[in-house]
């Protein structure tokens, strides 16, 4: 089993970091300079408010169907056509609470247009979701990690033209952008579902009310779970737009670090996408989980430390390579004014959401071993009392310190679900306390602290700095017995 899992990891991850971080760094980075900072924040204020209601969308069916097929994958074709119909149902109903709750906080016209385009993005998003998890249920990670890349891959395309037709330089130039993302998404989902229609026996619309009634009570945990991750996870840049008077701007600044912490979150989500259906089959074999838990604990943690501490280390630079290149073009002097203050709070903001992928990376691992053992009750307390100290904070924190603040509401917020969720997976499987494992972490941790320290002090260019210090980090990890060649040999024969 941790054969086929690394094998098919390995995959997902390769075709992923092929593809994403070309469309983020090269796309999407390049549309937020051409759109400008201010309609940027609002684009990503709109998104994470379509997300923020997303339970009704999904209601959890995505994550139930994930584990429901994994166990019992004789039930996929009788499901697949019910639950079909039950989602464009509750697709209808997602739009029109959107719109209503638009209305409600108070978005004019041009923000309704902007929301309800999104929302039907957002609708297809989670549609081919609920598409790959049936891939990924009866373990064919191969077609689930194309698919998986394939709406970023059309986007890529699309974005050249984009980019260079100009259009994204005029006042409407965000939607270009949105409708752009309706294309590739609506071309994915065609082809996913055609994937999926030739792996059923048979495929038919029906309405089945007793079925989509059990499927929603067998659900309606894992959408709770669903709702209550997103509010603290995506709230923050609806409560800078919202609560301050340059909300816009505020909240294109929060962007610029979330967007890369986005992007280094694939690849957790990824492994998790990945993890649940084998934990939740494993579980049902009744096989232990212990080892492959400690393998993938290793083996992420490992470059989330590094990229974590890494990251704010070398704050200023990044940001300024990634949105600040031509700071030193400027010649205005209010301008230069403007962009230096820009430039130092984003980078600020970057360190802190930087050092939570730590815990999200965490979080990731623990939390989907308790989504596959059936522990959602567990999972909600969890969940809620982060969506609880996360609004708390922002709401205490942003009137002081703008969008700064926001991050250190959602760095705190982090850890501490993560820590709850170590506690909890510690409690229900009393797992042997690995002393030797948490003492190597605590280890290579403080030593990527030192490596980081002692590479801003190297008289080189800081790309230079940067490289010697990732190098050295990778060769702390062997020494330190992290991650041993001798392991990984032994990890392929497994299976």
């Amino acid at each position: 089993m941790q054969k086929k899992f690394l094998t098919n990891l390995g995959l997902i991850l390769a075709l992923n970091l092929l593809i994403k971080p070309i469309y983020i760094f090269g796309i999407e980075k390049a549309v937020q300079e051409q759109v400008g900072t201010a309609d940027y924040g609002i684009y990503f204020a709109i998104l994470n408010f379509s997300f923020l209601l997303t339970i009704v969308l999904d209601f959890g069916i995505t994550n139930f169907n994930n584990k429901n097929i994994a166990q019992n994958s004789h039930l996929f074709t009788k499901h697949f056509s019910s639950l079909f119909t039950l989602k464009l149902i509750l697709a209808v109903i997602y739009i029109i609470i959107v719109v209503v709750m638009g209305l409600v906080v108070g978005y004019d016209s041009r923000l309704m247009k902007l929301l309800l385009i999104q929302g039907f993005n957002m609708f297809l998003v989670f549609f081919i979701n609920y598409l790959r998890s049936n891939l990924a249920a009866l373990h064919l990670f191969k077609t689930d990690g194309i698919i998986s890349v394939m709406d970023r891959s059309i986007l890529i395309i699309g974005g050249v033209f984009l980019l260079n037709s100009g259009v994204l330089y005029s006042g409407n130039g965000i939607m270009y952008f949105v409708y752009m993302q309706t294309c590739s998404l609506l071309l994915t989902t065609f082809i996913a579902f055609f994937i999926i229609v030739k792996k059923t026996h048979s495929f038919r619309f029906s309405w089945n009310w007793p079925f989509s009634l059990m499927i929603l009570k067998k659900s309606f945990p894992f959408a709770i779970l669903t709702l209550l991750m997103s509010f603290y996870n995506r709230i923050d840049s609806v409560m800078i737009e919202r609560m301050l008077p340059d909300g816009d701007v505020q909240s294109g600044i929060y962007a610029q670090g979330f967007r890369i912490l986005d992007a280094t979150n694939m690849i957790a989500f990824l492994v998790a996408g990945v993890l649940l259906p084998v934990f939740s089959r494993m579980l049902k074999e009744r096989e232990s989980v212990e080892s492959l838990v400690k393998l993938i604990t290793t083996l992420l943690l490992t470059p989330a430390i590094v990229i974590g501490v890494g990251c704010a280390f070398y704050n200023t630079e990044l940001i300024s390579l990634l949105y600040y290149k031509n700071i030193d073009k400027i010649t205005d002097v209010n301008e230069l004014a403007i962009a230096s203050a820009h430039l130092k709070e984003s980078s600020k903001i970057f360190s802190l959401l930087m050092l939570s992928f730590i815990a999200v990376s965490t979080s990731y691992i623990y939390g989907t071993l308790l989504t596959a053992n059936g522990n959602l009750r567990q999972m909600n307390y969890m969940a809620a009392s982060g969506m609880i100290l996360n609004i708390v904070f922002n709401y205490i924190l942003i009137r002081q310190f703008e969008a700064y603040g926001s991050s250190i509401s959602s760095m705190s917020t982090q850890f501490l679900t993560a820590i709850i969720q170590v506690a909890i997976v510690q409690k229900i499987f009393k797992f042997k306390v690995n002393y030797r494992l948490i003492n190597i972490l605590i280890t290579f941790l403080f030593g990527v602290i030192a490596i980081n320290y002692g590479s801003k002090m190297l008289p080189f260019d800081w790309m230079i700095n940067f490289a010697i210090m990732v190098i050295s980090c990778g060769l702390w990890a062997f020494i330190t017995g992290i991650i041993s060649i001798k392991s990984m040999f032994r990890l392929l024969k497994y299976g």
